[in-house]
């Protein structure tokens, strides 16, 4: 699983096998709830293959907020940096094959890499770029139409159209399944 990343970081193969051997490899079935909304995160988990949505409950109704795919990392950040309860449940949609790292362990790397510039970097860019998604799928929520929202996702990530169910998506795009439905045939009509 790892061997794909190796050339990405700038440590002996000490050091490399070393960190990598504090990660944990599980396989679990769809719909298995990897965190609590209200848990304090312990754990961040990378997906070797399967699929994880991020989501909360608001009234009872399921906000999806992201997607995670192979090669991913993903936690409740908030969570895992700065031990407050999770906002989020983190549940896997399909069967998942996953590596996870308690937080005392990634806390330790952290610590003894932060003296590596690239390091330091790649993981300070890593916590921007989920800023970034969640920004921008934020803005997208003020200034685009659901139409519009969807035919963003269709382009710029395909992989959930393809490999996420259809209530998820419509609860990622804000709207209902029904809406969703509407706006797939609306746009098949428009061809």
């Amino acid at each position: 699983m790892f061997n794909q990343f190796r050339n990405k970081f700038p440590l002996t193969d000490e050091k490399w096998n070393e960190y990598t051997n504090y990660f944990n490899r599980i396989e679990v079935p769809t719909k298995t709830i990897l965190l609590q909304e209200g848990e304090i995160s312990k754990k961040l988990f990378i997906i070797e293959k399967g699929c994880i949505r991020v989501w909360f409950n608001n009234n009872g109704k399921d906000i999806t907020t992201q997607f995670f795919f192979e090669n991913q990392s993903v936690s409740s950040i908030e969570s895992f940096v700065k031990k407050f309860p999770s906002p989020v449940f983190i549940e896997t949609i399909e069967a998942s094959v996953l590596w996870w790292i308690h937080k005392k362990d990634m806390d330790f790397i952290l610590e003894e890499i932060k003296e590596i510039p690239a390091l330091r970097d790649r993981f300070i860019n890593m916590i921007f770029q989920r800023t970034f998604d969640y920004m921008k799928h934020f803005f997208s929520f003020i200034k685009d139409s659901p139409t519009q929202r969807y035919l963003n996702l269709i382009q710029e990530k395909p992989q959930i159209v393809q490999r996420v169910p259809q209530h998820y998506i419509a609860s990622y795009l804000g709207v209902t399944t029904v809406h969703l439905s509407r706006i797939k045939s609306k746009l098949v009509q428009e061809k």
